[in-house]
């Protein structure tokens, strides 16, 4: 009798301090200790956000900002599969649209960040004589770079802004498509493109390119860089909190100094 006495002492306490050795514990605040905050961001937001990480790093010894940059539309594609992510900085309206429709945002966090434009861009030295979007028809001109049109933002802009000016099918068959914008910089920059669209903002940090025309208005719609907190962030706290730090006067002047625009005002 003794030893059954003993024995339900052993199961009374081994219940009490989680039965099987499976303990219970409350679970622990989710931005509780370092804290490793995963951005995915627009390849055209590298410099910028680069930028921006390590001040906040700065601000935030415990935190580490981790970039992921790419084409918005190979950052939605990743997200809605489950990549890792805390944040997503978009280069277009229409992949946060996608994600917002699929409930992936966190409530109440998206905003439209910045604007931008899309420049005509070919190599500092030579340019074959191109000073207009019309001349991309000559035949002196062999290879024209873009964003691929179904991921790349600055892609789906092009092909609008080539289209309302009626140049698309005259510069299909010498058009070479980059999976982000800054392969598409990065060819008319080496010189293997003979001109290419990107942004204002790529444009501007790339010194061995120039700038011969910008896409006039209307040919395009309205270039808005939305940003949200994800839903399934572990690190809402910190999210939301970076995302604010973002959008602060210092960060106004960071994104100004690297051609961006507040949304609303135009890109100077």
């Amino acid at each position: 009798m003794k030893k059954i006495f003993t024995l339900m002492a052993v199961c009374l306490l081994a219940l009490v301090s989680g039965c099987g050795g499976q303990q219970s514990s409350a679970p622990e605040p989710a931005d509780k200790g370092p804290v490793e905050l995963h951005v995915s961001a627009a390849a055209s937001l590298t410099d910028v956000m680069n930028e921006i990480g390590k001040a906040y790093e700065q601000e935030h010894p415990d935190v580490k900002v981790v970039f992921n940059y790419g084409s918005s539309g190979a950052l939605q594609q990743a997200i809605e599969n489950g990549g890792a992510a805390d944040l997503f900085f978009s280069a277009a309206q229409k992949q946060m649209d996608a994600l917002d429709k699929q409930g992936l945002l966190a409530d109440g966090t998206r905003e439209e960040l910045l604007q931008n434009e899309v420049v005509l861009i070919v190599p500092k030295e030579g340019g074959r004589g191109i000073t207009s979007f019309d001349a991309l028809t000559g035949d002196a001109v062999a290879h024209v770079a873009l964003g691929e049109p179904k991921g790349v933002p600055v892609g789906q802009y092009s092909e609008e802004i080539l289209t309302k000016l009626g140049l698309l099918d005259g510069i299909r068959a010498k058009a070479v498509y980059g999976s982000d914008v800054r392969q598409v910089l990065a060819w008319v920059a080496s010189g293997e493109a003979d001109a290419g669209l990107v942004y204002a903002t790529d444009a501007a940090v790339e010194p061995s390119v120039r700038v011969v025309a910008t896409a006039p208005a209307g040919t395009h719609k309205p270039i808005i860089y939305p940003a949200a907190v994800l839903k399934d962030t572990k690190h809402l706290d910190t999210a939301k909190d970076f995302l604010a730090f973002v959008s602060n006067d210092k960060n106004k002047e960071r994104f100004a100094k690297y051609g961006f625009a507040k949304y609303g005002f135009e890109v100077k």
